[in-house]
């Protein structure tokens, strides 16, 4: 964002004396200058109008005066180490570990191993995805505009120190504390730290805080207080950011782990009775049985994958050019069923071209040129509309004979018109409107005829009016003499198109909501194949009560004449009816709607305070983007999804088959290496590719209860089906070698019943989700078949009745499994 820096004398170039505001027209006598005022905290004051010196910022910054409140966009290295490492249940199995690395074979402890191979895993993922965000988010950091002997120039946040003088405009970011030494009208919104939601007009010498932003006007302000002593950085090291997105997935899973922990304490006390008292066995085998019961009832490699599926895309998304602000918000985008957007800069790209001026009561074309020229350079912070004007027309008088600006009226989001009048030489001045024709012309007018037509083109028409007196009257717009039609152009993405297509393919309803008329937005829409985009409605005439406006932007796809206030007011009117909603903008204009909505997206070129607003900045600017993320969020609920329900199947199953331990009083059937092996085939890695399988399907809330209605059956047939065939095993086998006969057939049927939850939950199948589920299978046949892996896991099948008796009791709890999910399709639907 181009700052223009006053000149020692205080004024612009083009005779207007520091940005304009909003609030109110601002007197320019010639050659005035603004008072400077020198905050009296501050220690050695710089000269208001030069700013600091090289030698005072060297000194300010030998004394550590400096904004050195750290950026922080992701988690440090430590903090991802400490997430990854010291967890509870890391704790439970590093004790168990520790206890079989002394009682048995390296074969039972081989769970250890995994623990850490995954917690490493963990770790580097989350390091790269660190290494993304810091990298994007210096990319996409706010460059505040500095005045330094004189010379205005960005800098960082960080290298803001004490006392200096820093420059304001309309959406620039306050950074730090400070006093008002300059101001041209200048308005402030501090909704984002007090919650008044009413701009606050500030004069020189009033307070600004950190983490308030401008709306209108300009002036500069020396910081008072820097770093940590911010009042912002008193709040939150990241003064925007006051509502983090909820993340339901990570909250569900926690809740799940806190269920899991109360169900497993009780279940680990009867198994180390059952198997230590109760059953005189020995003592080492007893204890490794007793562990290989416990481990398996953690689910420690869900934590793990949800942590690397989001780490994995925000990798994916970096490289895109998308800075996820908040890691959650990649899943809060895959719940969106509605997008609010705006048209400039999103639909359309930021530039337009006139393509033609039409005269209205006998104004002469030169005449109009040099109004038009002169209304361009008066104001130093042109919108897009304006900067097409100043293109076209050149500013008359460069030799400043003539045409001075006198008073300047910028243009504001809810007045809709901007204003400025000259001094055109010769004792001859005027005041002019330029702005949206039909805020600015009474509803009869004949010229509105013309104006609707070229809208229906799409095209962009602002009103030239004279007004009849001075800029400051209250009624400035009545009775202003329509002078020309400035027609505009604007330029369409060319990737907008396949933008929306997307969104209406994926049943995601799309909302234009933009500033200009209705029926011009309509028309760019229906260009691009919006569909809804004949449903028009002019937010002029919406209704205030939030219900009927509910109905309203359920009913309508494009509004026009919507006012900052109302992009809020449509925001919470569409959540009250259940939606998810997404808004993207770049404006000043759209920072309250954009940090109400459940998921805010800014563009990279956007104000300083969308960016700090917005949980997703989408730093190349491109709306095209915006499919990739939802796509990304997507594949990490659906997937982890999936994985759930495998993680806590086996959940399920290792404690009801403690109970059942217990309850009849038998020896554990399984050593830990045999559930580690089949963890790994079923579930541990065939987990780790589903989860970063691409998944279109879109997010449904209730996580933990979607899970658990699939977990809580598959577990039980499991288990049932396992210990049945334990029991039937115990009957046959007799002697020596009984005890790993019957843990092999118990083995067996677990390996296939899991096998086919696995089956069930890889569908719909795709070639290479059937080679894995194959390489599964294939895995486990081997172990069974080469001699020395019989030996490393214990498993050998002995005779042929018990294990074709495995096959069949599988087969009839597969049966069972089939018929249990469809029944809870059916009785259970999210």
């Amino acid at each position: 964002m181009t700052q223009r820096a006053l000149d020692p004398s205080g004024e612009q170039p083009n005779g207007s004396s520091g940005p304009p505001g909003a609030g109110r027209p601002v007197k320019i006598d010639a050659g005035s200058e603004l008072d400077p005022v020198h905050p009296a905290d501050l220690p050695a004051p710089a000269t208001a109008a030069r700013g600091l010196t090289a030698a005072e910022v060297a000194e300010r910054i030998a004394r550590g005066e400096v904004n050195d409140v750290p950026v922080r966009s992701s988690r440090s290295v430590t903090e991802i180490v400490r997430a990854n490492v010291l967890t509870r249940f890391n704790l439970i199995i590093g004790v168990l570990w520790v206890i079989m690395l002394f009682v048995a074979p390296i074969q039972d402890s081989l769970f250890g191993f995994v623990i850490i191979a995954n917690t490493g895993i963990g770790i580097v993922q989350e390091w790269r995805a660190k290494k993304t965000l810091d990298s994007l988010a210096v990319i996409g950091e706010a460059k505040p505009t500095v005045r330094r002997d004189g010379v205005a120039a960005e800098v960082s946040v960080s290298e803001i120190v004490l006392g200096d003088l820093v420059e304001l405009g309309p959406g620039d970011k306050v950074i730090v504390d400070g006093t008002v030494t300059e101001a041209d009208s200048l308005e402030v919104d501090e909704s984002l730290l007090t919650g008044e939601a009413d701009p606050v007009l500030k004069r020189a010498g009033d307070a600004v805080m950190s983490g308030s932003f401008v709306v209108a006007g300009g002036g500069a302000f020396a910081a008072t207080k820097v770093g940590r002593e911010a009042y912002a950085a008193q709040l939150a090291e990241e003064a925007s950011r006051f509502t983090l997105v909820q993340s339901e997935l990570r909250s569900g899973i926690s809740t799940i782990l806190k269920y899991v922990t109360w169900m497993m304490i009780p279940t680990a006390i009867g198994l180390i009775i059952s198997q230590l008292v109760v059953k005189d066995n020995n003592f080492k085998d007893s204890v490794a049985r007793t562990v290989g019961g416990i481990v398996p009832m953690i689910p420690e490699g869900l934590v793990l994958l949800t942590s690397v599926a989001f780490a994995i895309g925000v990798v994916r998304l970096g490289r895109k050019q998308c800075l996820v602000q908040e890691l959650p918000a990649i899943e809060g985008l895959a719940r969106v069923d509605v997008v609010c957007l705006d048209k400039t800069g999103t639909l359309t790209e930021g530039g337009m071209d006139v393509t033609e001026v039409r005269a209205l009561n006998g104004a002469e074309d030169p005449y109009l040129r040099r109004v038009l020229g002169a209304f361009g350079a008066s104001d130093p912070r042109p919108n897009a509309s304006l900067q097409a004007i100043i293109d076209t027309y050149p500013a008359p008088s460069p030799d400043g004979t003539g045409w001075r600006v006198t008073q300047a009226l910028p243009f504001s989001s809810a007045r809709k018109y901007s204003g400025a009048a000259f001094d055109e030489g010769e004792g001859r001045e005027s005041s002019w409107l330029l702005g949206a024709p039909d805020v600015l012309l009474p509803e009869a007018d004949p010229a509105l005829a013309e104006i609707e037509q070229l809208n229906e083109q799409g095209l962009r028409v602002l009103l030239l009016a004279r007004a009849r007196g001075g800029l400051d009257a209250p009624d400035l717009a009545d009775g202003a003499v329509p002078s020309a039609l400035v027609v505009l152009e604007q330029r369409l993405r060319p990737d907008a198109g396949e933008t929306l297509a997307y969104f209406a393919d994926q049943r995601v309803a799309t909302k234009v909501i933009s500033g200009d008329n209705a029926v011009s937005v309509g028309a760019v829409a229906a260009k691009l194949g919006l569909p809804g985009a004949e449903h028009t409605l002019d937010a002029r005439k919406l209704p205030t009560d939030p219900d009927a406006m509910a109905t309203a932007m359920e009913e309508n796809t494009v509004f026009g004449r919507v006012t900052p206030q109302q992009k809020r007011e449509m925001v919470a009117a569409l959540q009250s009816r259940g939606h998810t909603v997404a808004m993207t903008g770049d404006g000043v204009n759209d920072v309250l709607a954009l940090k109400d909505a459940d998921i805010g997206v800014s563009m990279g070129s956007g104000s300083e305070a969308t960016r700090a607003v917005a949980q997703i900045v989408l730093l190349n600017n491109s709306f095209a983007t915006l499919p990739s993320v939802v796509a990304e969020g997507r594949r990490v609920i659906g997937n982890i999804t999936r994985v759930a329900t495998l993680f806590l199947t086996k959940t399920v199953y290792s404690v009801l088959l403690a109970v059942l331990v217990v309850c009849f009083q038998v020896e554990y059937p399984f050593l830990p290496r045999h559930l580690t092996l089949l963890s790994t085939l079923t579930i541990g890695v065939p987990a780790f590719f589903l989860a970063l399988a691409p998944n279109k399907e879109r997010a449904h809330p209730h996580f933990v209860r979607r899970v658990m209605r699939y977990a809580i059956p598959s577990g039980t047939i499991a288990a049932a089906a396992t210990f049945a065939m334990y029991l039937i095993a115990r009957s046959h086998y007799s002697g020596t070698g009984a005890l790993d006969a019957e843990t092999s057939a118990a083995t067996l049927t677990l390996f296939l019943v899991s096998m086919w939850v696995l089956a069930i939950i890889a569908r719909p199948y795709t070639w290479w989700r059937i080679c894995l589920v194959a390489a599964m299978g294939l895995a486990f046949l081997i172990v069974l078949v080469v001699p020395w892996l019989q030996d490393f896991f214990a498993l050998k099948l002995v005779g042929t009745t018990m294990p074709w008796t495995a096959v069949g009791i599988a087969v009839v709890a597969s049966a069972a499994l089939e018929y249990a999910w469809r029944l809870v399709g059916r009785r259970f639907p999210v």
